[in-house]
C-alpha cells in the first residue's frame, strides 16, 4: 500500500486548507483511514480517523468543529478540510492506513502504512 499526501501550504490564521491522501496498491474501500500530525520537536499526534465504510470517524478534541475527515473510494482518496486554521495547527501532516481494525483508532501503532507527510504552516 502506498500513499501519497497533498495539500499543504502556508496559510493565514483563520484560513482554510484541504489535505488529499491518494492510496495505491492496495484495496482501499477496506482501509480505515487516519490523519496525524508532528509539530518540530513534538511527538506525532492524532488529528482525525474514519471508517472503511465512512460511517464512522473521530477527531482530536483541539481539532474538532474545524476539521472534516472525508473519503472517496472511487478516487482511493481521503480528504482533511481543515478550516479556522490556527498557528498551533502548523505541522507536517501525515495520513495512515489501518488495515485490520475492527473500529477506527487513534493509536499511531495500529497504522502499518503511512504517507510521506505534508507541511501545513499557519502564520498569524
Amino acid at each position: 500500500v502506498q500513499l501519497q499526501a497533498s495539500g499543504g501550504g502556508l496559510v493565514q490564521a483563520g484560513g482554510s486548507l484541504r489535505l488529499s491522501c491518494a492510496a495505491s496498491g492496495g484495496t482501499f474501500s477496506t482501509y480505515n483511514m487516519g490523519w496525524f500530525r508532528q509539530a518540530p520537536g513534538k511527538e506525532r499526534d492524532f488529528v482525525a480517523a474514519i471508517s472503511y465504510s465512512g460511517g464512522s470517524t473521530t477527531y482530536a478534541d483541539s481539532v474538532k468543529g474545524r476539521f472534516t475527515i472525508s473519503r472517496d473510494d472511487a478516487k482511493n482518496t481521503v480528504y482533511l478540510q481543515m478550516n479556522s486554521l490556527k498557528p498551533e495547527d502548523t505541522a507536517v501532516y501525515y495520513c495512515a492506513a489501518d488495515l485490520y481494525g475492527l473500529i477506527v483508532s487513534t493509536r499511531t501503532n495500529e497504522y502499518a502504512y503511512w504517507g510521506q507527510g505534508t507541511l501545513v504552516t499557519v502564520s498569524s
